[in-house]
């Protein structure tokens, strides 16, 4: 590897660590948050809900501004808009606000994310190929997992404590400081390799053009399509799984004022992001297929939810949760390499963009979940996003059958034969 791709995974790494640990200071608290702002749960999840809503709305649009405008652009953005939405979110927390007001708050959340969605990962994948860099994909995809994982397991470890030791609140501002942090830093660092921002073209032309273009190399291509179909049914239970696991995992523990349980959970979960980013290599290596290992990863995770929902035990519910976020994060890589093989540059935000929507666009079952643990409990939601989860096997399935270019997983010399 050259000195310019090392430069570019460097920034690529950096940016993940700064984004992520903005983000995770307040993944093991935020459903108590949302609760101790006086929602219920049904009201919780509704919240979550409209984060999805935002993200179904935006998805594209800032897909399309990463692809005619730069990757870069949609990052800073994307940072910005993080920022004011999180102290937006303090605000609603103070005044206990209706649930209309974190409705607006979430949405703007969403768009937030939408400008990372998509951008951040045609970034890496042009850059890379700018610079020379030939290598597979799966490991430099690995080694932004695993720091994510460290900058989750930090973060969410973190803002459980200190919310506990302090308030709720406070989780917030740290969130606010660093996501100020990840703009600076992606200002700095960041800059468009291998792709130029289209210039002397209308943008309602260029709208066209790549909309156009992602549909053709998006749901009218047929590998692409199925993978794309399957993400609705993982996509919002992967959502409600983690979220509904903070107060889940305190009713289990018998102690709902427990908050650093809650950030610890979180931070077992990403503990086991950074084993699953470790182990892709070798779990490559077992496959011929990657959607091989998509259809075994989301079959064993559906197990999993649904033994997550049967077991009383706080011990037993959590050694579960390590294994299902161990597929997820071994599973995530193949999935993105899968997907990276088979777009052109010119469309690749604005096509991982909608993909990204076709996840979010599970997360409109959140409220259901929510209510359904209103009524029935959460080991009763587990169960029915059991059920949900299994939707996507036979769209992975129809994936595997349409023999797709980027499914082989080359063997690299001196691995053992599969």
């Amino acid at each position: 590897m050259n000195d310019a791709s090392r430069q570019v995974q460097r920034t690529f790494l950096l940016l993940t660590l700064l984004s992520t640990l903005a983000t995770s200071f307040i993944w093991g608290i935020n459903t108590l948050f949302l609760l101790d702002a006086g929602l219920s749960n049904t009201e919780a999840f509704a919240a979550n809900a409209f984060f999805t809503v935002g993200q179904v709305i935006f998805e594209v649009p800032t897909g399309i501004v990463a692809d005619s405008r730069g990757r870069r652009l949609s990052f800073l953005l994307g940072a910005l808009t993080l920022l004011i939405s999180t102290v937006l979110y303090l605000v609603m927390w103070q005044i206990q606000a209706p649930l209309w007001g974190w409705a607006i708050a979430s949405i703007l959340l969403g768009l937030g994310f939408t400008f990372f969605s998509g951008a951040m990962e045609a970034w890496l994948v042009d850059a890379l190929h700018s610079t020379g860099y030939t290598g597979e994909l799966e490991p430099v995809f690995a080694r932004g997992q695993v720091i994510g994982g460290g900058a989750m397991l930090t973060g969410s470890v973190a803002g459980g404590f200190v919310a506990q030791i302090t308030n709720l609140g406070v989780p917030y501002i740290l969130r606010a400081v660093m996501l100020l942090a990840a703009f600076v830093a992606a200002f700095l660092y960041m800059r468009d390799l291998g792709f130029s921002p289209a210039r002397g073209i209308k943008l309602s032309t260029q709208v066209r053009q790549i909309v156009r273009a992602s549909i053709d190399n998006g749901l009218r291509n047929p590998p692409v399509r199925w993978i794309m179909l399957a993400a609705p049914f993982t996509g919002g239970v992967i959502y409600y799984a983690f979220y509904a696991m903070q107060p889940y995992l305190l009713e289990l523990y018998g102690d709902p004022t427990a908050f650093g349980i809650a950030g610890l959970a979180a931070a077992i979960v990403a503990g086991a992001q950074i084993v699953g980013g470790l182990l892709v290599n070798k779990v490559r290596r077992l496959f011929v297929h990657r959607t091989h290992a998509l259809l075994i990863a989301t079959g064993v995770s559906v197990l999993i939810l649904a033994g997550v929902g049967l077991t009383r035990s706080f011990v037993v519910a959590v050694g579960l949760i390590v294994v299902w976020a161990m597929m997820f994060s071994m599973s995530t890589p193949l999935r993105q390499a899968y997907l990276n093989g088979l777009i052109p540059s010119e469309q690749r935000a604005t096509v991982l963009s909608f993909d990204a929507l076709m996840g979010s666009t599970g997360g409109v079952a959140q409220p259901l979940l929510g209510r359904v643990a209103d009524v029935s409990g959460y080991g009763a939601s587990y169960l029915v996003s059991a059920g949900i989860q299994a939707l996507a096997l036979p769209f992975l399935f129809l994936a595997h059958r349409e023999h797709a270019s980027s499914d082989v997983i080359e063997q690299e010399e001196g691995s053992p034969p599969r």
